[in-house]
């Protein structure tokens, strides 16, 4: 480990100055801005579902000055996962971590859509995911004013999907005394892996096939691609790592379920916005955070430094940070399995985890900052 600040290796609650002198501390905190900046996914990198990876609270203690450039490196945690806001998802962290993370740092696959509230504020909008309310809640926080969800529907007219009998937790969740079949749905956002896929994608096809009105008639094949209702996919992993040995099917499986099923209806694929890992989007969406986040620690307005990603997922991961010219860093504590043959996307480097992933990156820029001031 880096001598600079050296912080206790083994005790995952401990500050990240543990060991530094005053003088020291000072310089951390008057430092310019360090010469790279961090994104890392959180499942398989930091946690496996409800446990903390070891490695991951020395990881974080030199990225808050356990370090040669004796600065807070920035970095951000981008996850295509989920279900609750940036604020709630940050406490879990920090409490899981023993390191404080802010809702700042904190990108879902659903935060780009703070971005397209303003178009869609005041209109019916349907949103897919989560338990009961949880993403209604999320779209509620960003400003979307008239958010409804499949529970709202099914408690509306049961007979929408005959198969599925509401609990009375998701009874109580649900909204009461609308008329679906005068509300036309203008968008439909799918906020986090569903939960009940067979209603969801029959209320999903009742809509696009209408215009938006469940119920309502059906339009011609032409006209519901020449005018169709947005919908928004937040999460394109078909896989994901959970605590579970084997990879779990995610919201990307979901949209392929939903588009053979409106094939099979129509004889079309259905037009959709795909957001989260590896799209373009979000990768633009990080870089405008991390320049913000950068100012806010430095008081700089400045380019971005290099970015490394630190993921587990090759196709998501490695592919978006390729993509957007990043570099970065495979770690072995995920979905990627070595037994399994090379990564389909091929990384800047392979770490064993995210600590050695951190050293690795952290010891290349200081080098590349020596050269060029000798």
């Amino acid at each position: 480990m880096f001598s600079l600040c050296r912080a206790a290796r083994h005790t995952p609650r401990v500050s990240p100055l543990r060991g530094a002198t005053s003088s020291q501390c000072r310089n951390i905190s008057k430092a310019s801005p360090p010469p790279l900046a961090f994104v890392f996914d959180i499942d398989g990198v930091f946690v496996h579902g409800p446990e903390v990876i070891p490695a991951a609270s020395r990881a974080i203690s030199m990225l808050e000055g356990d370090n040669p450039f004796r600065s807070r490196i920035p970095y951000l945690l981008l996850t295509n996962g989920g279900g609750s806001t940036e604020a709630q998802r940050a406490q879990k962290l920090t409490g899981q971590l023993g390191a404080p993370i802010d809702d700042q740092q904190i990108l879902q696959a659903h935060t780009i859509l703070k971005t397209k509230a303003y178009e869609f504020a005041d209109k019916p909008v349907l949103v897919l995911g989560g338990r009961t309310n949880e993403c209604r809640e999320v779209a509620e926080e960003y400003g979307y004013k008239q958010v409804y969800t499949t529970l709202d529907i099914h408690n509306w007219d049961p007979a929408v999907w005959p198969m599925h009998h509401l609990s009375d937790f998701e009874r109580v969740s649900a909204k009461k005394g609308i008329d679906f079949s005068k509300i036309p749905i203008s968008a439909v956002f799918v906020f986090h892996d569903p939960r009940n896929w067979a209603l969801d994608i029959q209320v999903l096809c009742d809509i696009v096939q209408s215009g938006g009105v469940v119920g309502g008639p059906h339009l011609s094949r032409q006209q519901q691609l020449q005018n169709p209702v947005e919908i928004v996919f937040c999460n394109p992993d078909l896989i994901w790592k959970s605590d579970f040995p084997r990879p779990r099917l995610g919201q990307g499986a979901f949209r392929d379920a939903f588009q053979a099923v409106y094939k099979s209806l129509t004889g079309s694929i259905y037009p959709y916005i795909q957001y989260g890992k590896p799209t373009e989007a979000t990768y633009k969406f990080a870089e405008k955070v991390l320049v913000d986040r950068l100012e806010r620690l430095y008081g700089v307005r400045s380019a971005l430094p290099p970015v490394y990603m630190v993921g587990d997922n090759p196709e998501s991961d490695i592919a978006g940070a390729n993509g957007a010219k990043w570099n970065s860093i495979l770690v072995r504590t995920g979905v990627f399995d070595p037994e399994e043959g090379p990564p389909t996307h091929t990384p800047t480097h392979i770490a064993q985890d995210v600590e050695k992933a951190v050293h690795w990156a952290i010891a290349r820029e200081h080098a590349r900052a020596g050269r060029k001031h000798p």
